[in-house]
């Protein structure tokens, strides 16, 4: 274990908790040819083999298993000492890291814009996922907040309201119902729609209105990505549901219908398992969020009825 790498180290530790080189190779920004060669100089340090493949699944050996355990005591014992080291040296170098949800990308990135420049030395690394991207995370200890617009149910967590993220029902601008007022909720079960993908916070809501308002929409589409819905609502494709975010800073082919019950009301949490110390860089940006989201709120009051 004199050879191995903490880079070495990193990589083997996202390839057992994934259970695949792919998505390994996807969250470290790597190649899977550099993943698999990172692997196999582990294994060759190690001395024993580390995964074994069965079928098209990938599982952990023994060895592998302890392997797994050893990194995250160590990756855990690096984060206090860095998080140590930040609190020493104040803000002025730190590192941020911040997992949210794919419909916080519309306005997040503006937020840590401004907090980057109060702040030039800190480092920050953003990812971006669905729900249950963000629990796999959080579940992992990975960052030091997450931006979420839905809370977790089974975890013990804090979590911080700090702005509304309100869901609306949009169409293509020369749609039928396009300027009606109060269209029932029922009208919405003879449009074509497109759904956000399983695992998806919206898909969620959405479904859970519908079924208390006994609706059956005929689902169209399934798509992962806000800005692929948009472009297929423009295209005629079918009705869809999205925070109003996805329309910043505009959205000329589509418009906004006004259905009863809609807008779904949701918010948008900073959360953090309970228990876990931010470090000193974390709680600036924690302060500095709820400060910031109430200008943010009235710069986009604009977005406020479609």
């Amino acid at each position: 274990m004199n050879q191995a790498t903490l880079h070495q180290l990193k990589v083997f530790e996202a390839a057992a908790r994934h259970s695949s080189f792919t998505r390994a190779a996807e969250e470290l920004f790597l190649t899977q040819p550099t993943i698999s060669m990172q692997i196999k100089q582990l294994t060759k340090s190690v001395g024993i083999p580390l995964f074994e493949q069965v079928g098209k699944r990938l599982y952990l050996t023994d060895a592998g298993r302890e392997l797994f355990a050893t990194c995250q005591e160590i990756f855990n014992i690096l984060a206090k000492f860095e998080m140590k080291v930040a609190d020493l040296k104040g803000l002025k170098q730190g590192q941020l890291r911040l997992a949210v949800i794919t419909t916080a990308k519309y306005f997040i990135p503006r937020l840590l814009g401004a907090f980057c420049q109060l702040y030039p030395g800190i480092e920050i690394a953003l990812q971006v996922t669905n729900h249950e991207g963000i629990l796999e995370r959080m579940t992992n200890n990975q960052d030091d907040l997450y931006i979420m617009s839905q809370i977790p149910e089974n975890l013990d967590i804090n979590y911080q309201e700090f702005l509304d993220n309100p869901l609306i029902v949009l169409a293509p601008i020369n749609h039928p119902l396009a300027g009606e007022k109060n269209i029932p909720i029922s009208r919405l079960a003879n449009e074509p729609f497109i759904m956000r993908e399983p695992g998806s916070g919206t898909r969620r809501a959405v479904q859970k209105l519908f079924e208390e308002k006994n609706v059956e929409v005929k689902v169209k589409l399934e798509l992962g990505s806000n800005e692929a819905i948009k472009q297929a609502i423009a295209g005629g494709l079918g009705i869809s549901v999205l925070s109003r975010h996805t329309l910043m800073p505009y959205a000329e082919d589509l418009t906004v219908l006004d259905v009863e019950h809609f807008p779904i009301k949701r918010s948008w949490y900073m959360v953090y398992p309970n228990g876990k110390q931010l470090s000193i860089v974390a709680r600036a940006y924690f302060e500095y969020l709820l400060e910031a989201a109430k200008q943010f709120a009235s710069e986009t009051a604009l977005y406020g009825n479609g």
